[in-house]
């Protein structure tokens, strides 16, 4: 292995334009931006005058790219649809493939991707980037050294993707069922259903949706989410998500035998249980009084990296095998949900996991069919900073 990771990007669009300018520009250490496959002309011309020819070799046909020799390892930034496709080709030619969010659109096609990928032995990552975000890290810390005792409840509101229709029209595949697979659930996301899976180790046994499709924009997807999921453990959790609310929320909590942990507006806060409520249930013989609580002060240290981290990271695992953060056979977890979700709206009732891999494709080959959506992109590339 080379002392350099040679990358190539897939897809100049709105994020894979957000990685190839920081790879670009030297701010991964130990890799370089090498080719990027796109093919749309009008973004060919544009990038064009942003990279220099005698660096990054832009290509417009796939089969030229992948044939190239070019590069170790690709990230790929293109349609949901595609990212397995495109995984198991680089696999194939024994390529290291970063996958932007999500990994795919319905998990039958991502259970093939992580096939190839573990015959392949290769460096697979996931661009999970809130991973690298410190208070997420620290809570996942917390749970998983038992903090807060058996998780008993954990509540998601993220209502805060505010998406106006000129979004949803500046791509012709956007909020399609045929180009995208969904709305809120499979664009939005996958992060915080990546973390609900993430932080506490746990995947429901069953789950009930009501999602909503154009409720709030001309599109057909869903834009409206509640869902309700039980564990084994006897958890419960509550997930609520829009994209047409403002100002909107993105609150967390999490509930455990020993506490109470809630992150909003970037801050943690840990309410501690001084006795566990098991416990104090079973000695209390007072009647109305409670455990009593500590409010703790958590230092949350360290940079969120983001997207540069999980790429640092892609290239260190592929340079010095390091761990990595976001494995790329993990993406099938936050999947899962989205799909049951889904799931359980068309059918109008519970899913339990794992979930019917072909009932669910079948469905949204139904809607496939079904859609009259007849969208013509506006070409238009949208600046992504300060979005998740």
């Amino acid at each position: 292995m080379s002392d350099v990771v040679r990358i190539g990007v897939i897809g100049a669009g709105n994020m894979g334009t957000v990685h190839a300018n920081y790879l670009y520009e030297g701010r991964i250490k130990g890799a370089i931006i090498t080719a990027i496959l796109e093919e749309r002309v009008s973004r060919i011309n544009e990038i064009e005058n942003r990279f220099s020819e005698e660096v990054v070799t832009i290509y417009s046909e796939e089969d030229a790219f992948f044939q190239s020799g070019q590069f170790d390892a690709i990230l790929i930034a293109t349609p949901h649809y595609s990212h397995p496709r495109l995984s198991i080709r680089a696999f194939n030619q024994g390529i290291h493939v970063l996958v932007e969010k999500p990994a795919g659109v319905y998990t039958k096609q991502v259970r093939e991707m992580n096939e190839a990928a573990e015959k392949s032995q290769l460096v697979f990552s996931m661009m999970y980037n809130q991973r690298m975000n410190p208070i997420y890290q620290k809570l996942r810390e917390l749970i998983l050294s038992n903090e807060l005792g058996s998780i008993r409840r954990l509540n998601w509101i993220i209502t805060d993707w505010y998406r106006s229709q000129s979004y949803y029209d500046s791509s012709s595949w956007r909020a399609t069922w045929q180009g995208e697979g969904g709305g809120v659930l499979i664009n939005q996301c996958p992060h915080q259903l990546d973390l609900m899976y993430w932080l506490t180790g746990m995947m429901p046994s069953r789950l009930r949706a009501f999602c909503q499709f154009g409720k709030y924009r001309e599109i057909e997807v869903e834009d409206n989410v509640t869902a309700y999921a039980e564990y084994d453990n006897g958890a419960t959790a509550v997930f609520v998500t829009t994209t047409g609310e403002a100002p909107g929320t993105n609150r967390l909590e999490v509930t455990g035998d020993r506490g109470k942990i809630v992150i909003e507006n970037d801050e943690l806060t840990f309410w501690r249980l001084r006795q566990s409520e098991t416990d104090f249930n079973q000695e209390y013989t007072g009647g109305f009084g409670k455990p009593e609580t500590w409010k703790c002060e958590i230092p949350v240290e360290g940079l969120n990296t983001a997207h540069e981290g999980i790429t640092q990271n892609f290239v260190n695992a592929i340079k010095d095998h390091e761990p990595l953060v976001a494995p790329g056979s993990e993406g099938i977890y936050g999947l899962s949900l989205s799909n049951a979700m889904q799931l359980s709206t068309w059918t109008d009732t519970w899913v339990t996991f794992p979930i019917d891999e072909d009932l669910y494709l079948q469905h949204l080959n139904e809607q496939i069919d079904q859609s009259t959506v007849q969208k013509v992109s506006t070409g238009k590339s949208l600046n992504v900073k300060g979005t998740h």
